[in-house]
Parts: structure tokens; sequence; C-alpha cells
């Protein structure tokens, strides 16, 4: 995926009238939306110099290496998935309200995906109160995901086999509040305040049609912190993320976009979506001094390297033994538990941390907002799962307490919307 500095020729200022209608048709008239005349006055008066000066003002004051920075919204794969992850990321489930029918759920993400082609080629959403807050992209993107219940209004006998409910493993102690969703918004950016604007401006488009089930906000290290595309460290201390697929190569398409089993016709050129949040025990991990710590996970805290290697991308030797005979990397740690020679196993996997106050004699409550790409749950991210779940020595600090999957529909080109795929079929 490309990404481009945000270009100083000057954008439209004001939205051609027949595009404003079509919004108003959309929602039924920007009362009957429940947006209000206030916020509709406050986009109509951001026009001519008014913008500009304020465009101006905001590109001068950005990072020029990344502030003006957009990443195209259309395109054959939806953006958010084959790039280098951005510093913030919100996750944002909705439910569905009983009266949204298949009418409702097309008008909504005609509308949605307006907004967010608007917002990620960093200019205002229509009916946006604060324009000035969507002028500094940061390499915004939103994705958009569909849950089984979405599916099942718009086309029921369309779902993939894969989206349902994850097998139940025994490690898992799900909560509710973390758990499922018909829609989900991936939002990320290098800018936090760019992603808070571009989540309300969504909610503000969805509430007639759907509620907020949960909001996930992780973080990773700020832009700038460190060379792109490193392996990011999570609250364990421990790099995540060390053998993964790379966007832009023809073995992450056969991981994400293609795989070896067919998916619905509708779902060309997208793929599915694994949530996990896994709270991790600090405070209990506070008391393993540095060797347990490697020897559970199979890698050095420092190098992320194997235990049997010096460097992060050495390939680990399972069979290495130490003088007394035992396995370097033992049987049951993480990394030999989530390694397979099968290749069909694999997926392109994201994470972003979080931490939240603490609660009663805690003093963290933290944990990992896990994500993955690829083409089939079933065939690729289960197995691994299923392993982990066996026997697994980080089982002992980390615990699942969330779970969803999502189908990502495909990319689109401008004048469609994402998901028209499934209406069309």
């Amino acid at each position: 995926m490309s990404e481009t500095p945000q270009g100083s020729s000057p954008m439209p200022s004001v939205r051609p009238a027949g595009e404003r209608s079509r919004r108003s048709v959309l929602f039924g008239g920007v009362a009957a939306a429940g947006i209000g005349a206030a916020a509709a006055v406050g986009v109509e008066s951001f026009v001519g110099d008014r913008e500009a000066q304020a465009r101006a003002a905001a590109l001068s004051a950005a990072d020029s290496a990344n502030g003006p920075k957009t990443v195209p919204f259309h395109g054959v794969h939806q953006a958010g998935v084959e790039m280098v992850p951005q510093a913030f990321q919100n996750l944002v489930a909705l439910t569905l309200r009983p009266e949204a029918d298949r009418d409702a759920i097309r008008r909504l993400l005609i509308t949605l995906t307006d907004d967010a082609a608007r917002l990620t080629g960093g200019t205002y959403a229509l009916a946006d109160s604060e324009p000035e807050l969507a002028l500094i992209p940061a390499r915004l993107t939103v994705t958009f995901g569909f849950g089984r219940g979405l599916i099942d209004r718009v086309a029921p006998d369309a779902a993939p086999d894969w989206l349902t409910d994850l097998p139940p493993f025994g490690e898992d102690r799900l909560q509710d509040r973390w758990t499922g969703g018909d829609l989900v918004f991936q939002i990320a950016a290098d800018d936090p305040v760019t992603i808070a604007h571009a989540q309300r401006m969504l909610l503000k488009d969805s509430r007639t049609a759907a509620s907020v089930r949960w909001i996930q906000t992780g973080f990773r290290r700020a832009y700038g912190s460190e060379r792109p595309g490193r392996t990011s460290r999570n609250l364990l201390g421990q790099l995540d993320g060390t053998v993964n697929v790379t966007p832009g190569t023809e073995d992450y398409a056969s991981v994400v976009w293609q795989g070896s089993t067919q998916n619905p016709d509708w779902l060309d050129g997208g793929t599915s979506f694994v949530v996990r949040r896994i709270e991790m025990l600090l405070d209990k991990w506070d008391r393993l001094d540095r060797s347990g710590r490697e020897l559970s996970v199979g890698r050095r805290v420092d190098s992320g390297a194997p235990l049997t290697g010096t460097r992060e991308d050495d390939e680990p030797d399972f069979e290495a033994t130490t003088p007394l005979g035992f396995p370097v990397i033992a049987e049951f740690s993480h990394v030999r538990r989530a390694r397979t020679d099968d290749r069909s196993q694999r997926i392109f996997r994201r994470a972003y941390n979080y931490d939240l106050e603490p609660e009663g004699d805690q003093v963290s409550n933290s944990g990992l907002i896990f994500t993955s790409f690829q083409h089939d749950v079933n065939t690729q991210f289960v197995p691994i799962q299923r392993r982990i779940d066996e026997v697994d020595l980080l089982n002992e600090w980390v615990v699942p307490i969330g779970s969803a999957v999502f189908a990502i529909p495909p990319g689109c080109a401008e004048g469609e919307y994402v998901g028209q795929t499934l209406f069309d079929r």
C-alpha cells in the first residue's frame, strides 16, 4: 500500500450540491439523523478562504515527515491491512439494531465509505462539526469488517464457513464485553487525535442503525521512536511478531488474500480478521527471572533471537540440547508451540498494547490486542491456536479475555462502497 504526502494543491472547499443532497437522502435529512442544524452550519461555514487558511496552518505545524501523509482509501483491497502498522489503533465493534434491514445496512455502508474516504484523504466528513481536526491524516486508515450477524441480514447464504465464533479453548476466559460484533471499524493512524476524530464521525454515521458493542484502544511505539517496520515489543518486554510474512510480497498474498481454499466470490480481494484480547498477568510475570522468561518464550529478551541463535531472524534449532541432554528450546515453549513445518498454517499478525487503570491491588492492568489476517480462519489460525492452547508455558502469564471473527470485504473504486460486492452478488 503506497503512502503519499498530502499535496499542496487546494482541495474542493464545498461539496457539490448534488452530493450534499445524496447525504440528505441517505439519512432522511439532517434533522432525522439527529445531527442537528448546528453541525450542518459548522460544515457550511468551513469553506473558501477559511478552509484554505486552516489547512495551511495545520500542515505548517505538522511534522512534515508524517503528519500530512495519506494512505489511498480506494483500491482492490481495503487499506489498513497490507502495510507497516501505525502507532495507534482503535477497534470499534457495533451491534446492529433490530430494525436495521438490508436497505438500512446498505445506506449505512455508503455513508461510512464516503466519510472514511474523506477522512483518510485529510479532509472533513460531511456534517463534520470539527472540520479542523480532519486536516492531519498521519497515515489514517479505516478498514471495515463484517460479522456473521450483518451478513445473515444481507445475504444469509453468503457467509464463508469460517465466519463464526472460534471453537472453545481451555485457556479462554472470555468476557462478553470484549467478544463478538456485527460490524467492526479498524481505525489506525500515527496520531491519536486523528483517530479520536475519525471514530466520532463514523459513530455519528452509525447511530441510527447500530450501537457500540465494544471499543479496544491500542498503541505501539510512537512514530519516529524506532525505524519503521521494526518488530515491536509488547508489555511483557518481548519482541512480538518476529516470524511474520512481509507486506507487498507474493508470500503475503498467498497467506492473506489468496490461500489454498475457496472463499465466496463476493470476498475476492478480501480476507478474514481475528481479534483476541489477551490479558497479561504482569504482576505475576514480575516474579519470574530473566532466564525463566526466556525459557517460557524460547527467545532472548534483548535481541528476540531464538535461544539457539544470535539474531532475531535466525531459525530456531529445535534439536539442539544442553550438556545435560535437555532441549535448549523447551518442548512447551511458546516459539515451539506456535511454529509448524506446514506452510499453510501461517497468518499475518498485528498486535497493539493496552494499558488500563489497575483494579484492586493490581500494579498493572495491561495486555495485548492481538489481531491477525488470513485467508481462512479454520485452516490457518485455528490449528496454531489449538497447539498453543494445549500446552504453552506462556499460558501461565497470559489469558484470552475477548474474541471475535470478521470478514474483511474487498476494497472499492471511487463511486462504489465497501461491501458492494455482497449486495451485488
